[in-house]
């Protein structure tokens, strides 16, 4: 057969790691796509270096203003570069906007725009909140505060934190020093029902709230202590409302999280709740998921400019902390270590159960970005067979139903001798990608070879939207209830597609193919 599938009895989560950005879009088709080029096509990559946290965009002056860590070796220190986009596909690179200091490499935080002037800075600056190491010292992560009036190209820095790190400072010894919990990666939001801001921070084991009327004088008011310590730390915590489909308004506390040690992702959960000015009080303790594959960590959402409260954006870090610091392929071919997920636009919806989920779509713009579209014949496989057809950059859409296969799906990154690929199917109560046939000798992502998301073990079709591009593989299940992200180490002749179907036939109907140029 022309496809493998091994079964992983525990449900494997996405992965976890920090946050960098720069637009394939910014390179010329001829430079960024020569031979042996494996930089991504309509992906978010850096121009050179290495790529990590994105930051939450700001809306400015008709373009949204990406900020993401950025330094010129692999998990070195650094600071915030800076590109904007109009469409959340085209990106264009300003290089930096918080530059690294001697000793003191910006971290993550978040910008808004001080529209009404509550810091002082003028209406309509760009205030920043990051996380610094004060004195370079571990336990010292604090929170400062930067501000810009040029749109949000250059900034100025107050000298000291704006949050203290009250835990961190109270630590004297060496072993208090290095078991101090982090305090890192404020995120703010404006609280319009009560006029003020609001800032959450992750710590190790909790959330925590701020408020303040001006950015700079910031009081604490609760924690938010989830009671599965098994789900490790929160990183880029995430805060905002969202007004459902239903017409209700909700908040929403996300963040990047590791639940690998549980069989849940390692990528970013959600609570929904209320945030009545002291503290966040959720519906569920028990969090839901925007992805369950090894790769969207770090994941920024922000408003969307048309429909601010009823449409948000998303993009995460297509890297995983159990394996980002090492060399990939494009270290080699193109000077560069990682890239974003395509944006997704996110839209929140009152489920039959009586409760509320984030559905996530591709953001409609990439479809502008397709150079070619080509439609397949319907067809009926028992085994597997390989469609006439070969890319490297594109997305499949397709239907597939089955009444009495067991495993059903589609082999993406096919070599010709059918050696290498990586599968998407269904399999009992499992959707999974499994990209461990694609492993290169130097390169290998064992043992985080195959993710998978829960599915009802009776359901008898999907819809299946797959996102292929040169070092990534992004799957939209169905309504966009359950994505998949996948970094993918394939090779120059791994362009083939196959479907399969274990156990009986399956019908593959529906099946079409848009190829993408370089989004530039």
């Amino acid at each position: 057969m022309t496809h493998e599938f091994s079964r992983r009895h525990v449900l494997q989560g996405a992965g976890a790691g920090a946050l960098g950005l720069v637009m394939s879009s910014a390179i010329p088709i001829t430079a960024a796509h020569a031979q042996g080029s494996l930089r991504a096509v309509y992906h978010m990559t850096p121009p050179s270096g290495w790529l990590c946290d994105p930051q939450r965009p700001v809306y400015k002056n008709g373009a949204y203003h990406l900020y993401y860590l950025h330094s010129e070796q692999n998990n070195g220190a650094g600071g915030w570069d800076h590109a904007t986009t109009t469409d959340n596909v085209t990106f264009t690179h300003h290089g930096d906007a918080l530059p690294l200091q001697p000793n003191f490499p910006v971290w993550s935080g978040s910008a808004v725009v001080d529209t009404a002037n509550t810091a002082g800075f003028g209406a309509g600056a760009i205030v920043a909140l990051a996380t610094q190491p004060t004195d370079g010292i571990r336990k010292y992560q604090e929170q400062y505060l930067y501000w810009s009036t040029d749109g949000g190209y250059t900034f100025t820095a107050l000298p000291d934190p704006v949050i203290v790190n009250t835990d961190g400072r109270a630590a004297v010894t060496q072993a208090e020093i290095e078991n101090a919990e982090w305090c890192r990666d404020p995120k703010v939001h404006w609280d319009a029902a009560r006029g003020e801001w609001v800032c959450v921070i992750g710590r190790l084991r909790y959330a925590a709230f701020y408020t303040s009327s001006n950015l700079r004088d910031w009081q604490w008011k609760s924690n938010f202590d989830y009671p599965n310590h098994a789900l490790g730390g929160i990183e880029c915590p995430d805060l905002f409302e969202m007004i459902a489909n239903d017409g209700t308004r909700h908040w929403v506390l996300g963040a990047s999280m590791d639940a690998y040690s549980i069989g849940l992702p390692m990528t970013y959960a959600y609570w929904m709740g209320t945030w009545n000015g002291e503290q966040f009080i959720a519906d569920n303790l028990n969090p839901q998921w925007l992805d369950w594959g090894w790769d969207w960590y770090g994941a920024v959402t922000w408003p969307s400019a048309e429909a601010p409260e009823q449409k948000r954006y998303a993009i995460g870090w297509m890297n995983n902390w159990k394996y980002a610091a090492r060399d990939v392929p494009t270290d080699a071919s193109d000077g560069y270590n990682g890239q974003n997920s395509i944006v997704r636009e996110l839209r929140l919806e009152h489920q039959s159960g009586g409760w509320y989920s984030i559905l996530s779509s591709p953001v409609g713009a990439l479809a502008q970005h397709a150079t070619s579209t080509t439609t397949l014949p319907d067809r009926t496989v028992n085994g597997s067979v390989v469609l006439p057809w070969n890319g490297r950059a594109y997305e499949l859409e397709l239907d597939i139903s089955w009444d009495a296969a067991t495993n059903v799906g589609v082999s993406v990154g096919r070599s010709a001798d059918g050696a290498r690929h990586t599968n998407i199917g269904k399999f009992g109560g499992d959707l999974y990608v499994d990209r461990a046939p694609s492993n290169q000798s130097g390169f290998s992502l064992a043992p985080y070879t195959r993710a998978a998301a829960p599915i009802d073990a009776n359901a008898r079709s999907v819809h299946l939207r797959i996102f292929v591009d040169t070092q990534s593989v992004e799957v939209f299940i169905n309504a966009g209830h359950t994505v998949l992200s996948q970094q993918v180490h394939f090779a120059d002749g791994d362009t083939g597609i196959s479907l399969y179907s274990d156990g009986g036939p399956a019908n593959f109907t529906g099946m079409t193919i848009r190829e993408f140029g370089s989004v530039a």
